[in-house]
């Protein structure tokens, strides 16, 4: 197992660089050169069981977000002064090795949990897609988030937009994301919201001293940008935090689309999340929304399907949706992982 982690810390600097992290590309490439089983830490990492890859695992961001915690937290001093914003350059591996000794409780019991990155930037996706729903719909959403980590991204509608010139959302809100827009304007609406929902295995609390940590290591250390949209989206959060619940995918979106509340469209959606399902979760989850979306022919309750994930294509990511009873089955853009730009093409 030991080349896979190596190959996986070699894929993910080669991920990173693109993605505007040369810090965090770089710090992989010194974990592929150097990492051995002088310590637990690496030792814990190289014997990995699971697929230690960035579709599975994620061994990488694992350790990677550990490290940063050691210096957001200020339990490493040392490791602080050798991290951006102080500096720019990756430390010298003594550095790294040091903390994986010193903090060898630490980083093991934080690797154990997967990566949750709840990129806020994202709602410049949703967001959007949310108001060629309502505008189809012309009836209040329901929403259901799988996968929502600390549930920033359920607070979409307290942002504000500018989506290629047009202005939406909460344009006095204190998160405004700006994305590089390319292809149509979006439609313009104003959703009316019945109800938010979200489900996570491991969800995060943005009141909660260690959960707010945890969400804040997994911006990557150099990106002040994305460091500045996490501290107004945490603010935001904290003022009215959404509810998310611990609880598989699948067991949560059964009970949920056993009651559809009636004239409203429910719109089951995810950000980069679906695809770490498990195959045959995926497989049971799709069965279930069509079977659940094909029942409501006939009814003043509609059901929306919203994926903004990795679809095998690139660049990015696709977003594609699915409406019943209506029928509509589109791909209505692309977008880069962080939604840094959006190429949309509308319905």
């Amino acid at each position: 197992m030991s080349q896979k982690v190596i190959e996986a810390f070699i894929t993910q600097a080669e991920v990173c660089g693109p993605m505007g992290s040369a810090f965090t590309a770089g710090l992989c490439s010194l974990f592929a050169e150097n990492l051995d089983h002088s310590t637990k830490v690496g030792a814990f990492c190289l014997d990995w069981s699971g697929d230690p890859g960035s579709s599975a695992d994620s061994v990488p961001l694992r350790i990677c977000g550990g490290l940063h915690a050691l210096v957001l937290s200020g339990r490493d001093q040392n490791l602080a002064q050798r991290y951006p914003p102080q500096r720019s350059q990756v430390p010298d591996w003594s550095h790294i090795n040091a903390a994986l000794v010193v903090h060898e409780a630490f980083l093991l019991n934080w690797m154990l949990s997967p990566p949750q990155t709840n990129e806020v930037s994202r709602s410049s996706v949703i967001w959007p897609a949310l108001m060629t729903i309502a505008d189809i719909s012309g009836k209040p959403l329901n929403l259901l988030e799988v996968g929502a980590s600390g549930g920033l991204n359920l607070q979409a509608s307290r942002f504000g937009y500018d989506l290629g010139g047009l202005r939406c959302g909460t344009l006095d809100s204190g998160l405004q994301l700006q994305p590089e827009w390319n292809g149509v304007q979006p439609v313009l609406a104003a959703p009316e919201f019945a109800g938010r929902f979200a489900c996570d295995l491991n969800p995060l609390d943005p009141q909660d001293v260690d959960d707010e940590l945890r969400l804040r290591a997994y911006v990557w250390p150099d990106q002040a940008q994305r460091k500045a949209r996490m501290d107004a989206a945490l603010e935001i959060a904290k003022s009215d935090p959404a509810r998310v619940d611990r609880q598989d995918a699948i067991s949560w979106l059964e009970h949920h689309l056993s009651n559809l509340p009636d004239q409203t469209c429910t719109v089951i959606y995810s950000t980069i999340a679906w695809q770490y399902l498990p195959q045959t979760a995926r497989e049971v989850g799709a069965k279930m929304i069509f079977n659940s979306g094909k029942s409501l022919l006939g009814t003043q309750t509609e059901l929306a399907w919203l994926r903004f994930e990795a679809d095998g294509k690139s660049p990015g990511g696709g977003v594609q949706l699915q409406m019943w009873p209506s029928g509509i089955d589109c791909l209505l853009g692309r977008a880069d992982f962080h939604a840094r730009w959006v190429d949309w093409c509308g319905l």
